[in-house]
């Protein structure tokens, strides 16, 4: 068994400015994509502009905070935020939505692309390389708040968290941390490295974003308003999860579908 090392979750205290360690992973996490967003408009085969990025992570910034906050309220505890509506801003508290911050994030990329007169896939197919960082450096903070930990376990790294009792538990924010946030951005930044087909790269985030994520909740324990939904171990992350493995798949499946009849074409010309 492990010592959780309990951290103070306020980073930094000027008067009664309070500046926690979890608001300060997702100003880290906007600008680790924001510099990988730089390299990657470098690579030949981008045509896309440092300014663009910069536009590009500014929507994608207030997509995932207005998204994530949503969306957690929506799926998870609807009825607390009813009762007490002055919750909804205290996000340092965590309480965001991984998937409520997909759909922001979605809106600001296709509103964006009007913008630059961009199809939609083209800028979720760039975004998607760099968001894994982002999505790591959070999970991060999650552990720092004490939140969201694994079921009782005795594998050799469990740990006690404080408010979780006594037992040692899995440290899944960790999991989360290192397969969504590490192995995630290996596998995009790779994929990304060369010419794709148009979907290829987004359809690759969502599939293999939302395999990771319907693993890791079996050692994960469900949000305690809401428990398990059925089987004695489906939760609302797996729920949520499932639709993006099957739009990843299907995502690539066009995507590879379109260059193998555009080849066809081609031949046949």
């Amino acid at each position: 068994m492990l010592i959780y090392p309990e951290i103070d979750p306020v980073a930094l205290q000027l008067g009664p400015l309070k500046i926690h360690w979890y608001g300060l992973t997702y100003l880290i996490g906007f600008a680790a994509a924001w510099w990988l967003g730089r390299l990657q408009a470098q690579r030949p085969h981008s045509g896309w502009t440092e300014q663009q990025v910069g536009d590009l992570i500014f929507y994608g910034a207030l997509g995932v905070i207005l998204g994530g906050r949503i969306g957690y309220i929506l799926f998870y505890d609807f009825a607390v935020y009813i009762e007490n509506p002055l919750r909804i801003v205290q996000i340092w508290q965590g309480g965001m939505s991984f998937h409520g911050g997909l759909i922001g994030v979605l809106i600001g990329m296709w509103l964006f692309g009007r913008r630059y007169n961009k199809t939609f896939f083209e800028v979720t197919d760039f975004l998607a390389p760099v968001a894994p960082i982002g999505l790591g450096v959070v999970r991060i903070g999650n552990f720092i708040n004490g939140e969201l930990w694994g079921k009782v376990s005795d594998v050799p790294w469990a740990m006690v968290f404080p408010g979780a009792g006594s037992l040692p538990r899995h440290p899944s924010q960790l999991y989360e941390s290192f397969l969504e946030g590490a192995v995630l951005f290996l596998i995009m930044w790779l994929f990304s490295g060369k010419s794709r087909p148009i979907r290829a790269i987004s359809g690759m985030f969502l599939f293999f974003y939302g395999l990771f994520r319907f693993l890791v909740e079996f050692v994960r324990m469900p949000d305690p308003q809401l428990g398990y939904l059925a089987f004695g171990w489906l939760t609302m992350g797996q729920i949520l999860s499932l639709p993006m493995i099957i739009a990843g798949m299907v995502l690539l499946w066009l995507a590879y579908q379109k260059r193998e009849n555009s080849a066809k074409k081609a031949r046949a010309k």
